[in-house]
């Protein structure tokens, strides 16, 4: 079968095509603005990618059209779909029906941590020899691919509440039907397509309605939005971990105050313990997560644990990029003040009194909507300098919503002033970290090869 996906290079549609292919169909597909790291893994695939939305990359005729929720009516390549009459789905209803069917589905949903705790328990099933399917919105750094097929009933995925497609306006979850269910947090994000959080509620407990009796929800007992959402009914066992009281899962630090040390409690009792390369207690929290659903799957939680000891992170996720003259470079997903703050204060930990410069972008939808603009300054208040890229058609005020931050906050028009202005003031020592939830006009590189040029050496 021809498979031609609209919308190719987004994380998710990038996941379809890999599995697409894995499967025996013949994929194709187009996009515009192709950045890695899915244009490189779509290239190592061998799968074609048409740059552009025009009507003559549906010849010779595909057997499905499967669109991503970028595209919209008006686009040419959607009005040649639908003018032709050709057999056409979005890329959840694709996956609902070729792949999820006869599936175990382990479903991670929230608003931040979704990517990671996939990863997470993906990698735990891997090492306890239970090879998972899977589809995670992000390049796990223990896989080769965001996505595969698998080769046992689990599959797992990253659960995402924003819409399917312009034919479908339900959140991408709802297509999954999960028998194991993470809901890390729940805010109001995505307010493009969401007027407030009761929305996004309902949209979960669609999501809650859709899991047996006989299954699991693994819920973060801290979250009141979370436990105003199972108030509306729940109908499946329901494990809850966290801080909050009574957690079924709980973590106890055992070593210095980045968290990268931890025994596994369950009510109360030490089961195993966790001593890994990451930091923070956001990560913490991951983990518990990633635990409880594993255990749910069969997975004893001692293996669990050895697992999250070769665990290696998620590109875009406190990543490393390089160091230059003692200046350390970070890149980061980090795009809503709650994602920030936990960022910067993982980083705190694990850095100490180094100053960290945090750079970011707001680039989402909602941060474009000037949503955030209220809780961003105390969001970034843990860094020691902050940077926001502010083009002329930001739409809000930004220099007003930072003032608290007084003369350690700066503001550049384009990403090349950022670069030029940013890097003669960082120092030996310094922890840079780049936060966007796009490519950020290349400023990692430009920075990099910035510090390169200052030092005449190169980044290591």
């Amino acid at each position: 079968m021809h498979i031609h996906i609209i919308g190719i290079c987004g994380t998710f549609m990038a996941g379809i095509a890999a599995i697409a292919k894995s499967a025996g169909h013949r994929v194709t597909g187009s996009d515009r603005n192709v950045y890695p790291p899915m244009s490189t893994q779509l290239a190592a695939l061998g799968i074609d990618v048409v740059q552009g939305y025009d009507a003559a990359q549906l010849e010779p005729r595909p057997d499905v059209v499967v669109i991503g929720n970028v595209m919209s009516r008006g686009v040419p390549v959607i009005e040649a779909v639908l003018d032709r009459g050709l057999r056409y789905e979005s890329g959840p209803e694709w996956l609902e029906r070729a792949v999820l069917a006869d599936r175990w589905v382990l479903a991670v949903a929230g608003t931040h941590g979704k990517t990671t705790t996939s990863s997470m328990l993906a990698w735990i099933l891997e090492y306890a020899g239970l090879a998972p399917g899977f589809l995670i919105g992000g390049m796990p750094g223990n896989f080769e691919v965001s996505a595969r097929l698998g080769s046992t009933p689990f599959f797992v995925i990253e659960a995402d509440e924003y819409d399917t497609a312009f034919f479908d306006k339900r959140a991408k979850f709802v297509h999954y039907r999960p028998r194991t269910l993470v809901l890390n947090n729940l805010e109001f994000d995505h307010a493009d397509i969401y007027p407030d959080l009761g929305s996004i509620q309902r949209q979960f407990h669609h999501l809650v309605r859709m899991v047996p009796g006989t299954g699991r929800i693994v819920a973060n007992g801290a979250d009141p939005n979370i436990e105003a959402m199972l108030a509306m009914g729940c109908w499946t066992p329901c494990e809850r971990f966290g801080s909050g009281p009574g957690a079924h899962w709980s973590a106890r630090p055992t070593g210095g105050d980045d968290y990268s040390r931890f025994e596994v409690l369950e009510h109360g009792t030490a089961l195993a313990t966790v001593e890994w390369s990451q930091f923070g207690a956001h990560n913490v929290a991951n983990a518990l997560a990633a635990i409880a659903a594993a255990r749910h799957a069969g997975v004893p939680v001692p293996v669990a644990a050895d697992a999250l000891r070769g665990f290696r992170g998620i590109k875009r996720r406190m990543e490393l990029l390089g160091e230059v003259g003692g200046v350390r470079v970070y890149d980061d997903f980090a795009h809503h003040p709650t994602a920030i703050a936990t960022t910067i204060d993982g980083l705190r930990r694990r850095s100490g009194a180094a100053r960290i410069v945090a750079v970011l972008e707001p680039r989402s939808n909602t941060m474009k909507m000037g949503v955030h603009r209220d809780t961003l300054a105390a969001s970034l208040a843990g860094a020691d300098e902050i940077w926001l890229h502010a083009p002329g058609d930001l739409g809000w005020d930004a220099a007003g919503a930072l003032a608290p931050l007084g003369a350690r906050v700066h503001f550049t028009a384009t990403v090349d002033s950022l670069a030029h202005e940013l890097v003669p003031r960082l120092q030996r020592g310094d922890q840079v970290l780049i936060m966007s939830n796009g490519g950020f006009g290349g400023l990692h590189d430009k920075v990099l090869a910035g510090l390169a040029a200052r030092t005449g050496g190169g980044a290591r």
